[in-house]
């Protein structure tokens, strides 16, 4: 199981995003999502977020919070254990990232953007401030077949009000 962190940094109402579209043979290409990436040897979830960060924006982010726990399973791809995260303390001048492009996305129009299904549901969790969570997503393709958010299965197509 591949272990990962993602962060989205927020400020003034906004979300940093990343379109992946850098990257040759990108799981993510054409996607937006937050700004994250792979543990490694010995490294703890959050060591992993601080670095990303630095790596991938240029900024040092001074207050992660952790918000859930998601579990992603696709037909084809090695399962993945990711630590969410959320930022609002950071310096430094935003670089670009050689994975794709930056921008900063108003919050109300995240949802507009082409993310994966899953990403609108703990997104949309995100926004209204839940409480840490935990979520599974299972995938077929980029279809989204099932949706347990702490420990209950919910239809993805009803995962709106979660």
């Amino acid at each position: 199981m591949i272990r990962t962190s993602l962060c989205y940094l927020e400020q003034n109402g906004c979300y940093l995003m990343l379109l992946r579209n850098k990257k040759a043979h990108d799981v993510n290409e054409g996607k937006w999502i937050g700004v994250g990436g792979k543990l490694e040897p010995g490294e703890t979830a959050e060591q992993c977020a601080v670095r990303e960060i630095r790596e991938e924006t240029g900024l040092t982010v001074h207050d992660l919070t952790p918000r859930g726990m998601i579990y992603f399973h696709a037909e084809g791809w090695e399962s993945e254990e990711m630590a969410l995260f959320t930022a609002t303390h950071f310096s430094g001048e935003l670089t670009d990232c050689d994975e794709g492009e930056l921008r900063w996305i108003d919050k109300q129009a995240v949802m507009e953007l082409n993310l994966w299904e899953g990403d609108r549901i703990f997104l949309r969790r995100l926004m209204e401030d839940a409480p840490y969570f935990e979520m599974t997503l299972r995938y077929r393709g980029e279809q989204l077949y099932q949706v347990i958010v702490d420990g209950q299965e919910r239809e993805p197509s009803d995962c709106h009000f979660l």
